[in-house]
């Protein structure tokens, strides 16, 4: 499946670099390349095609949910892009504010529209036709032309990175590499950098200088990297309390609900936390039905991924909605959906706030140092979280041990240990029967 996903992410970059090239070309009466990389590829289409192509497969033939699911994965998409894009010194790259219906320009109704048809389309019958013709490549051939295609685009990516927030002029240390081949990279990526940076001026203008920003002694103001990571981590761990409580009431018995093995941290809830505090900050000032409408949205889209992710990396459901109302495979319901509308509102309005007035009074020389120890150990402790859960499932296939971590991950991370952890897991009926993924 990985090779798969990677042939559909480049065949869907080069089919929007066309679209769009194309359209631009059209326009302007004279060829005008409109990815940002200077190969054929645009890198938000191949994203959304192979992640469409991931997660919405089981939807085919249900058109309206195919439909559903298309047009806000791909506005979502096209949302996120147009804000991080914003931020180099060319501004926006496109800007739909004369359309109406439209969100400070980065989305519109019609397009997300026809991102809903494309990506039904695409889902329906693009994918299972380019997995076909993948298909047909030989073997070790067609995966030594993806490893090939991967490497050009990272070379052409770190180039293209560094036109778009890197400083002009020659790359400081060049000449004190030793690698003959990292120098030859670096050149190559130097050379993309400075031809990318003369196309996007040809396009979108000059460049603005972008004016230093004031030092401040707050310590992770704004929607910074440690202020999102830290509400990461408390959200995760507050989901993990709540939900085991929830438990406790609801179904009178305490029940592990954390994500990974070590302490009680629910990563469902610290992602969602911090993902939406850093999407919807900007419009934290908004009315409450804005958030409420985007929270369900985003919420609902959210889980649905978080569900299938899990399915297809270890073969395990760890929730499902089947017996309740308006579910959509037992992944979401549009209960929970509203209720994820509800938690944005009163997040942003209510407790966002206060947190972020807390984190802020954290002193600078007690604060960084915190956020490094702490993002270290939970990525240590998803590592080792994922491999327990890959393990498990490869022991419930019957695969023997045949390696340190294989070992290691059996002798102190066995099935009982798993159950303990994870008491709402269950596996997939294609896992259960012992077939094996791509």
């Amino acid at each position: 499946m990985f090779y798969t996903i990677i042939w559909l992410f480049f065949c869907y970059g080069f089919f929007g670099w066309v679209l769009e090239t194309v359209t631009a070309t059209v326009r302007s009466r004279h060829f005008v390349n409109r990815g940002l990389l200077d190969g054929p590829l645009c890198t938000i289409y191949g994203i959304a095609g192979a992640l469409l192509s991931l997660v919405l497969p089981e939807l085919r033939g249900n058109w309206l949910f195919l439909f559903l699911g298309s047009a806000i994965w791909c506005t979502l998409l096209e949302w996120i892009a147009g804000h991080i894009l914003e931020h180099s010194p060319y501004g926006k790259w496109w800007d739909y504010s004369g359309i109406r219906w439209n969100l400070d320009g980065y989305i519109c109704l019609p397009y997300s529209i026809l991102w809903g048809v494309l990506g039904a389309a695409a889902v329906q019958w693009g994918s299972p036709f380019l997995s076909r013709i993948y298909g047909l490549l030989p073997g070790a051939g067609g995966k030594v032309l993806l490893w090939i295609l991967l490497a050009l685009t990272f070379i052409d990516g770190v180039g293209s990175l560094i036109a778009l927030y890197g400083r002009q002029g020659t790359m400081p240390g060049l000449e004190r590499v030793d690698s003959q081949i990292t120098v030859a990279t670096r050149r190559l990526q130097h050379w993309i950098s400075i031809t990318t940076r003369k196309r996007l001026e040809k396009i979108h203008g000059k460049a603005w200088e972008k004016a230093e920003k004031a030092k401040s002694d707050v310590f992770a103001q704004g929607a910074c990297f440690s202020k999102i990571f830290l509400l990461f981590f408390v959200g995760a761990f507050l989901g993990d309390v709540t939900e085991t409580i929830f438990c406790r009431v609801t179904a009178g018995v305490w029940m592990s609900r954390s994500s990974v093995v070590w302490g009680p941290f629910s990563l469902v809830w610290g992602i969602a936390l911090g993902a939406a505090t850093a999407l919807l900050y900007k419009y934290k000032d908004r009315s409450d039905r804005f958030l409420f409408l985007s929270g369900t949205f985003l919420g609902g889209a959210y889980e649905y991924l978080c569900s299938v992710f899990t399915e297809l990396c270890f073969g395990t459901v760890f929730w499902d909605y089947s017996k309740i109302p308006f579910n959509l495979g037992g992944r979401i319901n549009l209960l929970y959906c509203f209720f994820w509308g509800i938690a944005a509102v009163v997040w942003m309005k209510g407790f966002y706030p206060v947190f972020s007035r807390w984190i802020e009074k954290i002193p600078k020389k007690a604060g960084r140092p915190a956020v490094a120890v702490l993002a270290v150990f939970m990525t240590a402790n998803m590592t080792v979280s994922a491999m327990a859960l890959a393990r498990y499932d490869q022991r419930c296939r019957g695969v023997e041990a045949s390696s340190s971590w294989q070992e290691y991950m059996d002798e102190h991370y066995g099935d009982e240990r798993i159950s303990r952890i994870y008491p709402n897991a269950v596996r997939t009926q294609g896992n259960e029967k012992g077939e094996e993924t791509e």
